[in-house]
């Protein structure tokens, strides 16, 4: 169904996980992308490692009684299915619809993504089954839990297509980074433009960082006057 799923680049994984979501949304803010932070992803617990990966998406509209059964659940358009979709190493990105009293995926489901190799979820939903969840080790990002089934409020339609999730359009095949402070979407057109200058900010920023430490005050130093990058220049130098 839908768009096929693409691999990525080890080493742009590699080179990203470097990176936090901080960094991100400020280089695509600078780049007039304003809104890839999807809201509501929240960490379902402390500690989760970041996770690079393509975006898998799955989409939920509202429920409908004829539709949003218990029977749905083996029909060949299902969650169920779309995990058996899912290739290893990619995030499932779920349109949800913000809906917080249903939740689209239990410890049964996570505990089978987790078995595929999927790196994460991520959802502007909500899961249930949390203690179940957890042991499955899969990492999660939502806005909480509800006992609810997805099919008390919602109705599940399909895979890999365009979705919203958190307010973000998400496209099938998009980069998604989260970390601690929520998902971040990298349009896949513009990975070749934004990784490297996301690399070179984030070290800028951790030299600044220690610049702090070491007393230094802000005016001139963030944001950078001239004096200020030319030391951080010769820095850099020195750093082979």
């Amino acid at each position: 169904m839908g768009i096929d799923p693409l691999p990525l680049d080890p080493e742009l994984v590699r080179t990203l996980s470097g990176v936090t979501t901080a960094t991100l949304t400020t280089v695509l803010l600078k780049k007039g992308l304003r809104n890839l932070w999807m809201r509501g992803t929240k960490p379902i617990k402390p500690g989760q490692p970041r996770v690079v990966a393509r975006a898998f998406t799955l989409r939920f509209v509202p429920a409908r009684e004829d539709l949003a059964t218990p029977a749905s659940w083996a029909s060949p358009i299902s969650t169920r299915a779309a995990i058996e979709a899912m290739p290893p190493g990619c995030i499932a990105v779920v349109d949800a619809m913000g809906v917080t009293d249903a939740g689209i995926f239990g410890d049964i489901l996570c505990a089978r993504m987790q078995k595929r190799g999927v790196a994460g979820l991520v959802t502007d939903g909500v899961i249930r089954d949390l203690d179940g969840v957890l042991a499955s080790g899969l990492p999660v990002w939502c806005q909480g839990t509800a006992a609810p089934a997805s099919v008390a409020g919602l109705t599940f339609v399909g895979w890999q297509e365009p979705i919203g999730c958190g307010g973000v359009a998400v496209f099938p095949n998009d980069v998604v980074v989260v970390d601690a402070d929520g998902a971040v979407l990298i349009p896949a057109d513009l990975l070749e433009t934004v990784v490297p200058i996301a690399v070179e900010q984030e070290r800028f920023e951790g030299w600044v960082v220690h610049e702090v430490a070491a007393g230094v005050a802000l005016p001139g130093l963030y944001p950078a006057n001239e004096a200020t990058l030319a030391r951080y220049q010769a820095w850099v130098k020195t750093q082979g």
